[in-house]
């Protein structure tokens, strides 16, 4: 898995925690934030895709213009980088499991079981018609003869009267801009994972899912030691909460801090590792363009004397 985090106790019996259907930036962005909490994660990626009969996106913020196929591409690898199990399947059905969680039935491999699922589709929600079909659909057009997915149906977080079935992106009724779609996505995530955490035992603040990083020369010296972080979250505590089960909670949550931290080195070696990332997406021409000739001299004459030396 791509997580540093503690993974969440999330039914291992099933196939995966979490099953995202819809591949778009709503599912991907969805699924990165899964994966990286150290769910097991599968995203089914096969459908029509709004976004790719785009000329072009340029709306999402930090790509002036991208085109949908390389946006996608991105979207996916990212997705991939994180720990997502990507599938290039089509969910046909989604059905509910006696005592809790979900089967899925792929248009071509086989079923998959999973404790969550986040529906990322836009166009259809067809697949989800066995769960709870007299709410979940409404009647439009002539006569009211064809029927479409509820918009209302999940709330603003993503919720819906299911248990385990969240609802993001388009779906959800968010729009169709592909930079709320995918904000929309992560929200839904930390939903889910907010409540995986009330669940454990955690409330309040202390039950949101933080993902990010920060340098540890930033560190303020008080908060180096976790038992700092211990005292504040036993301080907060409820006078009628078991008192070991706060400490555990307490010093879990204190290691989750403690490991948000990273060192110069280390961050500097993950921002390269992305810019490679990206860079790998682009177009090689365009890439030489955009690249000074002096660095690119430079470069060769170095891998020249790097291949030299290693032929001695």
């Amino acid at each position: 898995m791509g997580s540093e985090n503690a993974a969440f106790d999330a039914d291992t019996d099933r196939d995966a925690a979490v099953a995202v259907v819809g591949g778009g930036p709503a599912g991907c962005s969805a699924g990165v934030y899964t994966a990286r909490a150290g769910l097991e994660t599968v995203l089914f990626d096969r459908g029509p895709s709004s976004l790719r009969r785009c000329a072009s996106l340029e709306n999402y913020l930090g790509f002036p213009a991208i085109d949908p196929e390389t946006f996608l591409a991105l979207a996916r690898d990212h997705a991939d980088t994180a720990g997502c199990r990507i599938e290039d399947d089509l969910i046909e059905s989604v059905t509910a499991l006696e005592g809790g969680g979900f089967r899925l039935e792929p248009q071509e491999s086989d079923p998959v079981t999973a404790r969550f699922v986040i529906a990322a589709t836009k166009y259809d929600g067809s697949y989800l018609r066995g769960l709870d079909e007299d709410a979940m659909f409404v009647a439009e057009g002539a006569d009211d003869a064809d029927e479409r997915f509820d918009r209302d149906y999940p709330d603003a977080d993503g919720r819906t009267p299911v248990d385990g079935l969240y609802v993001a992106g388009p779906l959800a009724g968010c729009g169709d801009q592909a930079i709320i779609a995918a904000g929309h996505g992560a929200s839904v995530a930390r939903t889910l994972l907010r409540e995986l955490r009330e669940d454990e035992g955690y409330w309040g603040r202390f039950a949101t899912h933080y993902d990010w990083r920060r340098k540890a020369e930033n560190r303020r010296d008080e908060w180096a030691d976790p038992e700092r972080w211990v005292e504040l979250f036993e301080g907060a505590a409820a006078d009628d909460r078991e008192p070991e089960t706060v400490r555990r909670l307490a010093e879990t949550y204190a290691a989750d801090r403690d490991a948000a931290y990273v060192d110069s080195a280390t961050a500097t070696e993950r921002a390269e590792r992305g810019q490679r990332r990206l860079a790998a997406a682009l177009d090689d021409d365009v890439l030489l363009e955009a690249v000074d000739d002096e660095a690119i001299r430079e470069r060769a004459v170095a891998l020249e004397r790097s291949g030299s030396a290693a032929d001695r």
